[in-house]
């Protein structure tokens, strides 16, 4: 395959399918452009794309037309060497013996890939489409780890870094694999709170460190002032809902307390800070 390999990698792609372009008006329409009139058709393409879709986008070539351009982008994303790596995609392959699911498939085996697809583009092109995977929070299981909004685990954090979510802890180690397609229950549970909490744009996620998912009863969270909040397994938008309604009124009479409990129906169990 003399022409172009390229890895496109837009944030957040649409979920749409992506066309097969293996048509022999396409094939004759490239051969009667030149090397430098192609080029400058796929560079507009794909700027199409990321202007549609609002996203910076990341193109790696490898043929010789774009070779400098390749080259610094190789030199500076580990991540684009490894797409390719993973793909198995090199230039000189036939478009006609390129195995797309293979390429695919190796590629969406990358831990950080969400999505992969690949578009043949006779005579001379073949362009993958790569959806990354986004981290959505940290959790805690003896070391921080990044998940994405599925709860799959994308790789440790050492740094010190701020995060919009809460905290997910109460986890070990082995509910964090880096290389697993699954979330663990305890991190699944974790996160399905936190999308519950921001599907309903609760403020309380600024007044939220924590959330332990180790308790067989269910989640526990910690507020920022230390106050243990157990919200059970079940009806969690109801109960948030009472949570801030709770919380307003213990503003209001300037009680403190230590723990809410909101697991039973009709009633919300409170724990009176010792003065």
């Amino acid at each position: 395959m003399r022409g172009h390999t390229g890895v496109l990698s837009p944030r957040g792609v649409s979920h749409g399918g992506l066309a097969e372009l293996a048509d022999p008006s396409v094939a004759m329409a490239g051969q009667r452009l030149d090397r430098r009139r192609r080029r400058r058709r796929l560079l507009r393409g794909i700027r199409r794309v990321a202007l549609w879709l609002g996203l910076p986008v990341l193109l790696i070539a490898l043929s010789k037309p774009l070779a400098s351009m390749a080259a610094p982008l190789l030199a500076s994303s580990r991540f684009a060497v490894d797409v390719i790596k993973a793909s198995g995609l090199a230039p000189g392959q036939s478009l006609w013996s390129l195995d797309t699911r293979r390429a695919v498939a190796g590629v969406e085996s990358l831990p950080l890939v969400r999505r992969a697809e690949l578009v043949r583009a006779f005579p001379n092109r073949a362009t993958l489409f790569v959806e990354e995977r986004q981290p959505f929070t940290l959790v805690s299981a003896g070391h921080f780890y990044w998940v994405d909004e599925h709860g799959i685990a994308l790789g440790p954090e050492t740094r010190a870094v701020s995060v919009e979510a809460p905290v997910i802890s109460g986890l070990g180690a082995d509910d964090v694999t880096v290389a697993g397609r699954m979330p663990s229950e305890r991190v699944a549970t974790g996160v399905a709170l936190l999308r519950t909490l921001m599907r309903a744009q609760s403020p309380l996620l600024r007044e939220i460190s924590e959330v332990d998912v180790s308790r067989p009863e269910g989640p526990v969270l910690y507020m920022l002032d230390g106050v243990e909040v157990r919200i059970g397994n079940e009806d969690w938008e109801g109960r948030l809902g009472r949570l801030g309604g709770v919380l307003a009124q213990l503003r209001a009479s300037g009680q403190s307390v230590t723990s809410i409990d909101l697991r039973f129906r009709d009633q919300v169990v409170l724990k009176t800070a010792k003065r």
